[in-house]
C-alpha cells in the first residue's frame, strides 16, 4: 500500500494530531516518513510615514529564527517516529505558499501519501486566513490524510 508518507507540520499544537496519525499509519504499514516544515521567505520591511510594516530584522536573523522554529516543529515528527520504530527524515523548505512547498517536497521525495492537520477554519475565517490544507487537497495528485 503506502511506502513513504510525508508528514507536514507548522509546529502548532494541532499539528501533533497529524504527526501522530501519519506516523501510526506508517508503523502499521511498514512505511517510512518524511517530516516537512515550510518557512516563508524573508521580506524587506516597508517604511511609510513613521510606520514599519514587517519585522525589522536582518535576513540572517530571520533565517536563523525561522529555521530554529522549523527544527523544533520537526523534532516532534522525529520523536514520534523513533517511538514507533519508523524510519524518518526531515526537511525544511522555503516557499511563498506553504502548500506549494509541501507538494514540492512530496514530489522530490517520491512520497505516496500526505498527512496534514486542518485547523478547522471554515467560513469567513477560512476565507480571510486561508486554508493550506484546502490548497494541498486542491493541488495534490497524491492521497491526503487530513486530521482535525
Amino acid at each position: 500500500m503506502f511506502k513513504h508518507i510525508l508528514v507536514a507540520t507548522d509546529g502548532s499544537s494541532l499539528a501533533v494530531k497529524g504527526i501522530k496519525a501519519g506516523v501510526r499509519l506508517a508503523a502499521a504499514l511498514g512505511a517510512k516518513v518524511t517530516g516537512v516544515s515550510v518557512i516563508a521567505p524573508w521580506r524587506t520591511p516597508m517604511y511609510s510615514e513613521g510606520v514599519t510594516y514587517g519585522v525589522p530584522v536582518s535576513p540572517q536573523q530571520y533565517k536563523e529564527a525561522s529555521e530554529k522554529a522549523a527544527r523544533k516543529a520537526l523534532a516532534a515528527v522525529q520523536i514520534e517516529a523513533e517511538a514507533a520504530g519508523v524510519a524518518c527524515a526531515t526537511q525544511i523548505v522555503t516557499a511563498e505558499q506553504p502548500w506549494a512547498g509541501i507538494l514540492r517536497v512530496a514530489k522530490a521525495k517520491r512520497c505516496d501519501l500526505l498527512s496534514i492537520t486542518s485547523h478547522g477554519r471554515g467560513g469567513l475565517g477560512g476565507l480571510i486566513l486561508g486554508s493550506e490544507t484546502t490548497r494541498v487537497l486542491a493541488h495534490s495528485k497524491l492521497p491526503v490524510l487530513v486530521t482535525r
